[in-house]
């Protein structure tokens, strides 16, 4: 009978748990790290997450001459005259692409401000370049704008979301502040008028431009007097159809820009 030396049986028998701990290790951490990438592969398609044109049965063609004609700032009935379609269709589809525009202005937003963010209104009252306080009981605050590295920023007033309640929502003073008459039904921006709110805090001059806000608030003016009133319920829609027109520069750009937005 073969005899094994007692040193040789050892180190097989440790030799055998050394390879197997080693085998359970390594799957382990595999295991991991797959975990870690399947985790990191999710929050980046969370992160990328695209908002399109859907269940729309208009033909391609038709939608590609309305997203011109939306650029273009042809109303919602003129271009239902031009196409020979309902007006209520060309409204549903100038809406759903004022809700497209409303959530990725939201999502630059957010990456600007790390984050969401509400506006301060404990500044609403203050005087404003040696101007007195506004004393009209129905004239109320409707959104403020902020203009940062070029470009501006809207919010609604009192516009209160799950991220606010859970406490992750900074408080943004802003840079000038839109009053109008809050017990209208419909907003008309005839009877609107901006104020600056003065911040005596020192501010860097590249991310601070009191310009813009002036800029910003004459072409609104521009694009929303036509309409001569504006639903409550809507008007966010239009405020940030107006902070697009305003940061994406020629009609060229903002076509292209669309038409990825859109998916069409």
């Amino acid at each position: 009978m073969l005899k094994i030396p007692l040193k040789i049986v050892i180190f097989n028998k440790f030799g055998t748990l050394f390879i197997f701990v080693s085998i359970m290790i390594s799957y382990y951490i595999f295991d991991t790290n797959f975990q870690f990438i399947k985790l990191a592969l999710l929050k980046t398609k969370r992160q990328t997450k695209r908002v399109k044109l859907t269940r729309c049965k208009l033909s391609k063609k038709d939608q590609l001459k309305l997203i011109e004609f939306f650029v273009l700032g042809v109303t919602a009935r003129s271009a239902a005259d031009l196409l020979e379609m309902q007006p209520n269709t060309t409204a549903l589809f100038y809406r759903k692409v004022r809700e497209i525009i409303a959530f990725y202005l939201s999502q630059e937003a957010k990456e600007m401000f790390n984050g969401d963010f509400v506006l301060d209104e404990s500044q609403f009252g203050l005087s404003r370049r040696g101007k007195r306080p506004l004393n009209d009981e129905n004239k109320r605050a409707v959104f403020g704008i902020l203009a940062r590295d070029g470009k501006v920023f809207t919010k609604m007033t009192g516009q209160i979301n799950v991220d606010l309640l859970l406490g992750n929502t900074q408080r943004v003073i802003p840079d000038s502040m839109v009053y109008g008459d809050s017990n209208a039904d419909a907003l008309d921006v005839n009877e609107f008028h901006q104020e600056r709110i003065h911040q005596p805090e020192i501010i860097d001059a590249a991310k601070y431009s009191i310009g813009e806000t002036e800029n910003f608030w004459n072409q609104t003016k521009r694009v929303l007097r036509k309409y001569n009133g504006i639903p409550k319920s809507t008007f966010p829609l239009f405020l940030k159809e107006c902070e697009f027109r305003f940061n994406y520069g020629s009609p060229k750009q903002q076509l292209k820009t669309l038409k990825a937005w859109t998916g069409i």
